[in-house]
């Protein structure tokens, strides 16, 4: 579909065109000259008046008109006078669309990735937790539960930030190799035979890479609260690679508060290697199972079957590593609902210290995607993640990190889980923006965030790794490898002392 869009009053068109893709995934928007070609004319407009915003929103398809009307106070609850007209616009478009529709999309008019902010600044203003949640549900058009979800997920993220925390970082060091590539995954990894080759050679520029980026942690006289090891898959390394890697991490920082192997793949994990994480501190993994479901496995590209992945959890517990995470994802093409719910509940039985519940989103460079094996509005991806909500909740997990993407079926959240006290820090850190990572291989992205102002505003500069693994490679050698390391100094000292 094309969807012509016109704004009026200084509201901004991407604005409303993130809005219209909750409603239309995939539609395409031509200039404006161009508008009375489209399928789907959109006009909003906003209008300051007596303290008030109004704003008039209308759809036109084809000779129907559905439009809508809505009018706010400018007041502490919207913020200033730029976010109350969004919310404004956003209100009024929502409700036309949703009289075209009859779509009533669960987190309304929040659009961002971290819905759980708006909670924190309602909480921050002195809101308590019960008015934040109505709050967000009266005037975002959030279903109530996801109100309660968001200001949930912000409480207890309270308790995790705090101003020492501002003041650490957090080292991500990357692994962008897999066995074998899922067919959902859109991700920088490599699972070819020839790429696969290049560990290596990939491995000696990663431990200098590492080397460089504590030198400057070290300059910088910070502390390093948490260190994760993501992908990819980190255990596609052999015992003897692992052992490698996890020495240079070790010999650079100790007493970590949290130190991370994103295990994810069943089919990678061995007792041994499991053994030499355990004895390098590591103290949480992830053995990422997805599903249940053995044939729904089998088409989305994993290489395991529940078999394996109730093998590799089992030998994580014997080895000892004391937190473990299961990733889940609802909404998988060739899912089902009471497939997901079975799924859950076996997991839980489990007893894992962190459960994370994905909404399958629909990836621009999937297979999925180019095959258009979705359903972008997916009552089974709903339904699955009402029922996981319910069930961990009353097994006695509590969200503690949330994050939402782009073209995620149902318009839905991606959720961590957690026994109280099991949190998982680094993921809190980086949705957060909470201190600065550093970044190590290809893809990577070091985030420097300055400690907040005295009104809470914080500076953010970013530092992008080459993305794919030969590019890192020529990146990391003789005398550029040098270049890099003094311009990462260079930009962090001057950044920290401004």
């Amino acid at each position: 579909m094309n969807i012509g869009i016109e704004t009026y009053g200084t509201i901004k068109p991407y604005y409303i065109q993130t809005l219209a893709m909750i409603y239309f995934p995939g539609a395409k928007f031509p200039e404006l000259e161009h508008i009375f070609q489209a399928d789907l004319r959109i006009f909003v407009e906003v209008i300051k008046r007596d303290g008030e915003i109004m704003a008039n929103a209308a759809l036109i398809y084809g000779s129907e008109g559905y439009r809508w009307t809505e009018t706010i106070k400018i007041d502490s609850v919207h913020g200033d006078l730029d976010r109350a007209k969004k919310v404004a616009a956003g209100k009024a478009f929502i409700k036309a669309a949703e009289r075209m529709t009859g779509i009533v999309p669960p987190w309304g008019i929040l659009t961002g990735v971290r819905p759980a902010k708006v909670a924190t600044e309602l909480l921050d203003a002195g809101h308590s937790p019960e008015e934040t949640a109505d709050i967000i549900s009266r005037e975002y058009f959030v279903s109530p539960i996801k109100a309660k979800l968001a200001t949930d997920v912000s409480v207890a993220e309270s308790k995790i930030i705090t101003p020492e925390s501002r003041r650490e970082c957090s080292v991500y060091i990357g692994i962008p190799f897999c066995p074998t590539r899922c067919a959902y995954c859109s991700f920088v990894s490599y699972t070819s035979p020839n790429l696969l080759k290049l560990i290596p050679d990939y491995l000696d520029a990663l431990v200098h890479d590492i080397d460089g980026i504590f030198s400057v942690i070290e300059k910088l006289g910070m502390n390093v609260a948490s260190v994760y090891i993501g992908g990819g898959t980190p255990t596609i390394l052999d015992p003897r690679q692992l052992d490698r890697l996890l020495s240079r991490v070790n010999s650079h920082v100790s007493g970590l508060r949290e130190f991370t192997v994103e295990a994810g793949r069943p089919d990678t994990i061995t007792a041994e290697k499991l053994r030499v994480i355990a004895a390098h501190g590591v103290d949480r993994i992830s053995v990422n199972t997805q599903t249940l479901n053995d044939e729904v496995l089998r088409k989305i590209g994993r290489a395991h079957d529940s078999g394996m992945f109730f093998s590799a959890y089992e030998l994580a517990k014997t080895v000892g590593i004391p937190n473990i995470n299961v990733d889940l994802i609802a909404g998988l093409p060739y899912d089902t609902t009471e497939s997901f719910v079975d799924t859950v509940d076996r997991v839980i039985a489990l007893d894992p210290e962190n459960i994370t519940v994905h909404t399958f989103s629909v990836k621009r460079s999937s297979e999925f995607k180019t095959e258009g094996k979705f359903d972008v509005t997916s009552r089974i991806a709903t339904d699955s993640v009402a029922y996981s909500q319910k069930a961990l909740t009353k097994a006695g997990y509590l969200p503690y990190y949330m994050y939402r993407q782009k073209n995620t079926v149902g318009n839905l959240e991606n959720v961590g889980y957690a026994k109280p006290g099991h949190e998982g820090l680094y993921n809190i850190y980086m949705m957060e923006e909470v201190h600065t990572v550093f970044a190590a291989g290809a893809s990577s992205v070091t985030k420097l965030v300055s400690v907040p102002d005295k009104d809470g505003n914080v500076r953010i500069e970013r530092l992008f790794q080459p993305k794919y693994p030969y590019e890192y490679l020529d990146d990391h050698r003789g005398e550029r490898a040098g270049e890099k390391f003094a311009n990462l100094e260079k930009t962090a000292l001057e950044f920290f002392d401004k």
